[in-house]
């Protein structure tokens, strides 16, 4: 790297988004090397930084104090232990061999440089593993529940001939194409695989799989709110329900475990229950997974955000033209599904909405206490920076400068 002295503008900003900081790269645009250096705490105080910094730029500040010193013990070493004259005790001429400076002259050249503590060190997007796992439980306890609770209805579901489909808008205006909900289970499988491989790519995929898999158990725990509370009629008479067990839990068991195996899709076969109708679980995850790659991926991929666009859009079509949903299931689920996604990254990118106070509607959400424990070290909007997987790179504002010891003879 150059040094910073001789830093542009555009050097700024690039050693901006390597210390994923990106947020600031608009305020200090115009800002060259020298500049930078000479940002303190009062410049944060008043915009335009004020308007961007959530922490009264800790975090921007850290980092500053870090190449600060970097750049000092860089302009040290070049000018005093490489014996250039400006470094020279006395005003000597030339550089003098090892031993020549005596302990009193050498005492003259030390130099205090302050060591930054941890606290302005630390990430800012922290990993925690520990916690993605947590939610990673929570979403598959849901799933099962789900599953569960499906075989449940299904016991309780009205046969077909005594009570009809109950009318339905779409279902007048379009005949049912019996291929559609196959399209629809195949764009499913393309955006999951999709997200998955954008997710393992991430920088931060702790902390984006952890947000992920809340928003999905959190989904489905209410979907098997809505299904238990209202069973309704099954939306076509070309369904084929699976016979009614009335009460043998043991084949009831064999039943649910075939379809967690199976994934719930009716593609695999697993899925021959009826009663799961209010609200759609194939639209919730045409809708999320859309969303998270949309929202993790950079804004120049606009023709990779239309394709899933495209993906998600025809999936949901192809569950009403196949007639195996209602359209109040899909309304349901896609307006359920993006105001969790769009309330959730709101409070997570907003420092002042993780703190629980009267001004604050979101503290009194009933999941908020969990929200606060995923996120309450995560600073900032998390930056869509990739890196492969196995990778062995220390994150950037890990790096700490190494010192050795010096043999004064």
């Amino acid at each position: 790297m150059k040094k910073v002295a001789s830093w542009t503008a555009e050097d700024v900003s690039d050693w901006l988004s390597k210390e994923g900081i990106p947020e600031y790269m608009e305020a200090l645009r115009q800002l060259d090397g020298p500049a930078l250096l000479r940002l303190t705490e009062v410049d944060f105080q008043k915009p335009p930084l004020s308007r961007v910094s959530c922490d009264g730029g800790q975090q921007l500040l850290g980092r500053l104090e870090t190449l600060r010193i970097e750049t000092h013990i860089e302009a040290h070493k070049n000018g005093h232990a490489n014996g250039h004259a400006g470094g020279l005790p006395n005003g000597t001429s030339k550089p003098q061999r090892n031993g020549a400076l005596g302990m009193k002259d050498f005492r003259t050249e030390m130099v205090h440089i302050p060591i930054p503590t941890m606290e302005t060190t630390r990430s800012s997007f922290p990993a925690e593993w520990g916690k993605t796992g947590i939610a990673y439980l929570y979403s598959v306890v849901w799933f099962v529940t789900t599953t569960v609770v499906i075989s449940v209805v299904h016991e309780r579901v009205p046969p077909k001939e005594h009570t009809p489909p109950l009318p339905d808008k779409f279902f007048d205006l379009f005949d049912r194409v019996e291929w559609a909900f196959s399209i629809c289970e195949i764009n499913g499988m393309l955006l999951v695989g999709l997200w998955l491989i954008q997710w393992i790519l991430l920088k931060h995929r702790s902390i984006v799989g952890r947000r992920f898999f809340f928003i999905v158990g959190t989904l489905y725990m209410y979907r098997c709110i809505t299904m238990y509370i209202t069973t309704l009629p099954v939306p076509g008479m070309h369904f084929k329900c699976s016979p009614k067990l009335l009460g043998n839990w043991e084949a009831q068991m064999r039943r649910i475990m075939k379809m967690i195996a199976g994934g719930g899709l009716s593609i695999t076969g697993s899925h021959t229950m009826c009663g799961d109708y209010l609200y759609s679980g194939h639209t919730v995850m045409l809708t999320l997974t859309y969303l998270f790659i949309k929202e993790y991926s950079p804004k120049r991929f606009w023709w990779y955000h239309w394709f899933c666009w495209t993906l998600s859009a025809v999936g949901i079509f192809c569950i009403l033209l196949a007639h195996d949903h209602y359209t109040v299931d899909v309304v349901v689920a896609y307006f359920i599904t993006t105001r969790l996604f769009w309330w959730y990254h709101t409070m997570a990118n907003q420092q002042s909405l993780k703190e629980t106070s009267q001004s604050n509607p979101f503290s009194r959400v009933w999941w908020y206490r969990l929200f606060q424990y995923f996120e309450e070290n995560v600073n900032g909007t998390v930056p869509r920076h990739y890196q492969l997987p196995l990778s062995f790179r220390s994150l950037q504002w890990n790096r700490g400068v190494k010192y050795s010891k010096l043999d004064i003879q």
